[in-house]
């Protein structure tokens, strides 16, 4: 778990750096100067929970959907397709993990910002709850939290 939460906390970091020094597009400094704070590397560590959470919730959703369709007098389904069955298992961590990245980034902010020490701030942007959160970077977290998802996956051979 240790050398997952690293990998997240690297793996955050560069990210991050990579898309702040995409802003140097609009002022036009070609050095593309990114940036970030050694408090983000705590907070993108806390990402090696999201896998896990989401397998939680895969079975308790997996066992509440079989009893609820055997209590409707529904049939178990055939055998469906894995492409289909994967592609929505995708969609649905997608989802689970952008959420989860926005209540973490809300709540991580909040209290840093409580201590003064927050590094952002997207009060001046227009899809902002709080200047905590950008609701538009909805997509990039659902990538990102599926990028997690594989980057702290466990190889079974």
């Amino acid at each position: 778990m240790i050398k997952n939460f690293c990998k997240c906390g690297i793996t955050g970091w560069c990210l991050e750096v990579m898309f702040t020094s995409l802003e140097s597009f609009g002022s036009r400094d070609w050095r593309f100067m990114g940036r970030t704070s050694i408090l983000m590397f705590p907070i993108y560590g806390m990402a090696v929970l999201l896998a896990p959470i989401a397998g939680a919730f895969d079975r308790v959703g997996g066992a509440c959907g079989t009893v609820a369709g055997k209590l409707a007098g529904r049939k178990e389904p055939g055998k469906q397709k894995k492409s289909r069955t994967s592609a929505a298992k995708t969609v649905r961590h997608g989802v689970l993990y952008m959420c989860l990245i926005f209540m973490a980034e809300y709540a991580s902010g909040a209290w840093l910002k409580e201590k003064n020490m927050c590094p952002w701030d997207y009060s001046q942007c227009r899809a902002n709850i709080h200047g905590l959160i950008r609701l538009d970077f909805a997509p990039l977290w659902f990538a990102v939290g599926l990028l997690f998802e594989q980057l702290t996956k466990t190889k079974k051979y």
